[in-house]
């Protein structure tokens, strides 16, 4: 099990990002008045297709110039707190042990803030403002209306679509590396159906060079069929009804989907599509082992590992089906997802409440949910229009006042259950 090329072959020092000469030049430039005190900007915005070398470039920027790197992607909760609290504090000045901080603050991905991430453009034009630091956004789509504003501050870097030769050249030196022989035709067509997209070709030539020493136009053939982003129920149908563990792992190719939420839709509908206990028994047995896989991964930051748990929750459960018969089941969404989704609002309002509590209390958010949160609602119990007037006195909106007084009238409703099983043991 490998390390996935995208990460392995990342770009460490900025003459190794392929392509976009003028852009790569304009960004350290920029990066360079930065560095001597007198900057041209406060931010830069680079825009462009995916796969073209954006972040890759502010990665290998950060190490080159000895600048720290806190970054927020598109995984990433951006609401207004959000970006207040953690890009406002990474944009100050900041020292540790007389030594002034040097940090790139990156928001990747902005044209795809959604309305989730409420007040979040609003919130980075006021750290640009105030940010000592240079602030660095990537976008797709610059030109989209809701980034108008942010057009009008940043310094405008366009990111273009890789020419066939330099994607080609970056294949082949790949596939040097690690020992493959590769016919020209066959790097050729990865990297014109990847369409300047280098991301995209080095998945493919991945994903094509497992097991295999050389590969040759015949063994590249297939690729055009991933331009269909199979829907996750064509995607599950293939990987329960496979009958080797490669064609399952390469159906997981077939979709652009988050790892864990491909975990969530399998771990969800594999008791309705192995019905056999002994098959769901092996079945589950190897989506535990992927999961711990997963959690190491996370932990410990051992990509090398990912390989092995996606062929684990993939292949480990289409091998699994020895006694079930085929029959058509219906797939259904994961129910732990639903209810991640249901509790982010109330996770988010919580979040901010205690962040508000806690810069006044001079402690973590953590104690204000565990010690404080719980006397709140003791005090709105017992006392409504003092718990109010203590509440404002904290800031906190009449939207998130309301939050805790619902929270407190549940605590009362739950109260007489919990002390009538006390009674009863």
């Amino acid at each position: 099990m490998t390390i996935p090329w995208i990460i392995k072959y990342r770009p460490k020092r900025i003459e190794e990002v392929v392509g976009n000469e003028d852009s790569k030049k304009k960004f350290i430039e920029w990066i360079e008045s930065w560095v001597k005190g007198k900057p041209t900007y406060k931010a830069a915005l680079l825009y462009g297709p995916a796969g073209t070398g954006k972040t890759s470039l502010v990665e290998a920027t950060a190490r080159t110039y000895g600048y720290d790197l806190v970054e927020l992607n598109a995984s990433d909760q951006r609401s207004e707190t959000i970006i207040k609290r953690i890009v406002g504090i990474a944009a100050s000045q900041g020292t540790l042990m007389g030594v002034t901080a040097k940090r790139i603050i990156l928001l990747d991905e902005v044209d795809g803030m959604s309305e989730e991430d409420r007040g979040g453009l609003k919130a980075i034009l006021e750290v640009l403002e105030k940010s000592r630091q240079p602030i660095v956004l990537t976008a797709n789509d610059a030109w989209d209306p809701k980034l108008a504003s942010l057009r009008s501050v940043c310094l405008m870097i366009e990111f273009k679509r890789l020419k066939q030769w330099e994607v080609v050249k970056k294949l082949r030196d790949i596939c040097q590396r690690e020992g493959i022989e590769a016919d020209k035709e066959a790097l050729e067509f990865i990297a014109k159906r990847s369409e300047g997209d280098l991301r995209s070709a080095i998945n493919d030539l991945q994903t094509v060079a497992q097991g295999r020493k050389r590969i040759t136009i015949d063994d590249v053939k297939w690729l055009p069929y991933r331009n269909r982003i199979e829907p996750i129920f064509d995607v599950l149908s293939m990987i329960f009804n496979a009958k080797t563990v490669s064609t399952a792992r390469r159906a997981l190719s077939l979709i652009d989907m988050d790892p864990d939420m491909i975990f969530e839709w399998i771990y969800e509908n594999t008791p309705s599509q192995l019905t056999d206990p002994r098959d769901l028994a092996v079945a589950m047995e190897n989506l535990a082992r992927a999961d711990m896989v997963r959690s190491r991964v996370k932990l410990f930051q051992r990509w090398d590992l990912l390989a092995f748990a996606t062929e684990m929750m993939s292949g480990g459960v289409a091998v699994a089906r020895e006694a079930t018969k085929p029959k058509w089941t219906p797939f259904h969404f994961p129910e732990r997802i639903k209810f991640l989704s249901s509790i982010r609002e109330e996770r988010e309002i919580m979040g901010s409440i205690a962040s508000k509590i806690a810069s006044r209390c001079l402690t973590s958010r953590r104690t204000v949910i565990s010690d404080v949160i719980p006397y709140v609602l003791f005090i709105l119990r017992s006392n409504p229009d003092y718990g109010i007037k203590l509440l404002k006195s904290y800031e906190l909106t009449n939207p998130e006042i309301e939050f805790l007084k619902r929270k407190a009238e549940v605590t009362v409703a739950e109260a007489p259950r919990k002390r009538s099983r006390s009674t009863r043991s």
